[in-house]
C-alpha cells in the first residue's frame, strides 16, 4: 500500500506516504534508458527527476511550463504523468530534437512546443499554467576553455556528452551574456513573466547548480533567491539532488581547494498572490 489519499489535498494525486517521500531535502538522481536521446545536449535532465517534481506539484490534466525547453524531457514527463507540457526555447536546432523525440515516443497530442523567446512568448500562452520547472543556461559556461565533462580524451567518453557546445548565437539567450549581472537581469525578466502566467498559491522550481564566474566560484542560488523573492514569489526549499556518478577533476590540487559539483540545487518557490 502506498497510502491514503486525503480528499483535502488540492496539490496533487499523492498520498500522505508518497508526498512525504518527496519532502527529503535531498533526492539521489534517477536514470532510465529514456534517457539516452536527452545525451544530445549539452546539460540534460533526466526524466525520473522531472517526474517527481511534476508529481508533487501537480494534478492530472494540468498546465506545466518550461521556459528553457532543450530537447524536451519536462513535456515527456507530462505526457507519462497524464499533465500539458508546453516548452519554450530560442534553438530551431533543440525544438526539432523535441519533436522527434515526441515522435519516438508516440506522444501526438497534449504536449506543446514553442520555437522562440520566452521573454516574448511566455505572454502569449493562453489561460493560466500551473507549474514551471526548467533549468536555465548557465550564463557563459559553456563558451568558456574548462572542458570537464564535455571532454573526450585519449578516444574515450568521460561523461554523456563530448565536445564543449553551446546553444545559440542568439543575443537573447542567457547563455549569451556577456556579464553574470546581465545573466540575472534577464532571468529575472523570464521569470517576471512566469509569476504573471502562473496560478496563485502554485510553484516554480529552478534547477541549477553553483558555477564559477570570472573564475571565482559563486553561491548562484543565492542570487536566484534574491531575484526570485524581488518578483514576489515565497521561497518554499531546496532540494539537493544528487548526482554521484559524476567524475571527479583534480581542480586545484595540489595548490588550492577547488569544489567539484555533484549535485544540482532544486529551488521552489511560491506565488502566494
Amino acid at each position: 500500500m502506498n497510502g491514503i489519499f486525503d480528499r483535502r489535498n488540492k496539490l496533487n494525486d499523492l498520498t500522505g506516504k508518497e508526498w512525504l517521500k518527496l519532502t527529503k531535502s535531498f533526492w539521489v538522481s534517477e536514470k532510465c534508458k529514456e534517457d539516452k536521446f536527452a545525451f544530445q545536449h549539452p546539460a540534460p535532465f533526466l526524466i525520473k527527476d522531472i517526474e517527481r517534481l511534476i508529481s508533487m506539484f501537480t494534478k492530472k490534466g494540468m498546465i506545466v511550463l518550461d521556459p528553457f525547453n532543450g530537447v524536451g524531457t519536462t513535456l515527456i514527463a507530462c505526457n507519462n504523468l497524464k499533465r500539458k507540457g508546453v516548452g519554450i526555447d530560442l534553438s530551431k536546432k533543440y525544438c526539432n530534437l523535441t519533436e522527434k523525440r515526441l515522435k519516438e515516443f508516440n506522444i501526438k497530442d497534449g504536449q506543446k512546443i514553442i520555437c522562440g523567446d520566452s521573454l516574448k512568448e511566455i505572454s502569449k500562452i493562453k489561460g493560466r499554467i500551473d507549474y514551471c520547472v526548467t533549468s536555465p543556461p548557465y550564463h557563459n559556461i559553456l563558451k568558456n576553455n574548462g572542458q570537464g565533462l564535455r571532454a573526450e580524451k585519449e578516444g574515450k567518453r568521460n561523461g554523456s556528452r563530448i565536445g564543449v557546445e553551446y546553444y545559440s548565437e542568439d543575443k537573447n539567450d542567457l547563455g549569451n551574456q556577456k556579464s553574470y549581472e546581465n545573466f540575472l537581469n534577464l532571468f529575472g525578466e523570464i521569470m517576471l513573466a512566469v509569476h504573471k502566467k502562473l496560478n496563485d498559491k502554485k510553484y516554480t522550481s529552478i534547477i541549477i547548480s553553483d558555477f564559477t564566474v570570472n573564475k571565482k566560484e559563486t553561491c548562484v542560488q543565492s542570487d536566484i533567491f534574491k531575484i526570485m523573492e524581488s518578483i514576489g514569489f515565497e521561497f518554499s526549499g531546496t532540494t539537493i539532488l544528487l548526482q554521484d556518478n559524476k567524475p571527479l577533476y583534480p581542480f586545484g590540487y595540489p595548490y588550492a581547494y577547488k569544489i567539484n559539483h555533484q549535485h544540482q540545487n532544486i529551488i521552489t518557490f511560491r506565488k502566494n498572490s
